[in-house]
């Protein structure tokens, strides 16, 4: 086992009961391949690695073999591709079958332990700790076509070579080409912690009514 710091994303489809009510389970399950095709391969060209895929939701990590350099910068670019990704998924499902989905991403930064975790022969690497529940509760908040972040994820943004851009339209922060859109939202406690948590969000682009 390892302790470093990294960026922990995780990222949920909103809409899925709905599907699941519609469809067999064999066409939800061919559905689900569909969707976790374009989030898993969205990930990877972001540098990130995927632990855990549960039902409807995913949980990755970003810069785990850097002790955290640019963790955060790389875990906001992939959320706001994957909600890009998903838009064109999510409008053929729509025409398809009259079903409104989204995505909901929530994101943390700071210390995990990596490890294998599981009974005997069945182990598989995950990742432990108060940062992989936050950024889950955040995921959890994030209403459909949001990315809900934590301060310590701004704090690594700020720290790392690349810095924010500030514009007459309001603060945003860039990759390269990638514009990154963020605003402060209240600070509110997570279900299960007792401390408040400093909140920012990137918006939807659209709000989507499930």
């Amino acid at each position: 086992m390892q302790t470093v710091k990294a960026a922990v994303l995780f990222a949920d489809l909103r809409g899925y009961t709905a599907l699941a009510e519609r469809l067999a389970p064999a066409d939800v399950l061919s559905r689900l391949h569909q969707f976790f095709g374009v989030q898993l391969s969205v990930v990877g060209n972001h540098g990130g690695q995927v632990f855990h895929v549960a039902g409807d939701s995913l949980m990755a990590g970003f810069a785990l073999r850097r002790q955290g350099q640019d963790g955060g910068w790389a875990a906001l670019a992939c959320a706001q591709a994957m909600l890009s990704g998903f838009d064109v998924l999510g409008e053929q499902w729509h025409c398809e079958l009259g079903i409104a989905t989204a995505l909901g991403v929530g994101v943390h930064f700071g210390e995990v332990a990596v490890g294998l975790l599981g009974p005997p022969r069945h182990e598989a690497w995950t990742l432990i700790g108060d940062t992989v529940n936050v950024a889950a509760r955040l995921c959890d908040r994030a209403r459909a076509g949001e990315v809900l972040f934590s301060a310590a994820v701004l704090d690594n943004v700020h720290s790392t070579v690349h810095q924010p851009v500030y514009s007459g339209l309001g603060r945003e922060s860039a990759i390269g080409a990638v514009s990154l859109p963020y605003r402060q939202l209240p600070s509110f406690a997570l279900r299960g912690r007792t401390a408040p948590v400093e909140i920012w969000c990137l918006p939807a682009t659209e709000r989507v009514r499930l």
